[in-house]
């Protein structure tokens, strides 16, 4: 029997790791001076939320340029970070520096489920605005219109199983007709934890979980032959 949802995780289950991590990223940090210098308008309320977060009312345009890239490479996850983050990859996309790297077979699995009605949402640690970035200039086109809608750590972390809960509600779905899709069995263990069923990605073919079915492409799941 289908599920009356499905959740996917994005980074190392529709999308390579590689992309975040080789592309976007690098992209960011490469830009993010240079567009906080050429942008005043879109740079203000960045650099406020940055002497918020910082602590330093006082600091500077440089002084928070110096104090973004410092939290970049650490990798921080703050707020005026990802905003920031997000408006230089809607740049990038937008000139086409880049597309949003979907595997195919998580493109085909998307739109045959999407075909068979059940409602598709995505959950990942990046914001609901750079999903929406990644899914719209993906390298199979727009697929923001297969999905019912997007969540982010907003709702809260991908390993606590509240958050999971909260995504039901939302959705208006009981845990056990979803199915949530992701690379990481602690995700998968906070999901299952809360009455949610599970399917671990194991792309590499090295990843197991022996209290979860694992999954190497989205062929195997739900397949059409299934419908």
């Amino acid at each position: 029997m289908s599920p009356r949802a499905i959740v996917t995780d994005i980074e190392g289950t529709t999308s390579s790791i590689a992309f975040v991590a080789e592309v976007l990223f690098p992209y960011a940090r490469a830009g993010l001076a240079d567009f906080l210098r050429a942008n005043p308008e879109a740079a203000a309320p960045v650099l406020a939320q940055v002497r918020v977060e910082a602590g330093a009312p006082d600091l500077d345009r440089e002084g928070c340029i110096a104090r973004l890239l410092a939290w970049h490479d650490a990798d921080r996850k703050i707020g005026p970070l990802k905003t920031l983050q997000g408006m230089i990859w809607a740049e990038g996309y937008a000139t086409g520096a880049f597309t949003g790297h979907v595997y195919p077979d998580a493109a085909a699995g998307l739109r045959r489920w999407h075909a068979r009605g059940i409602p598709l949402y995505v959950y990942s640690s990046g914001s609901v605005a750079a999903q929406k970035l990644l899914f719209g200039h993906s390298d199979a086109g727009d697929l923001t219109p297969l999905f019912a809608g997007y969540f982010d750590t907003a709702i809260g972390a991908k390993r606590e199983s509240g958050s999971y809960a909260a995504i039901a509600r939302a959705i208006g779905v009981e845990p056990q007709a979803i199915l949530f899709l992701s690379d990481v069995v602690e995700e998968l263990d906070a999901a299952h934890k809360a009455g949610l069923s599970v399917i671990l990605l194991a792309r590499d073919g090295t990843a197991t979980a022996d209290r979860y079915p694992v999954a190497s492409s989205f062929d195997a799941i739900l397949p059409e032959e299934a419908a």
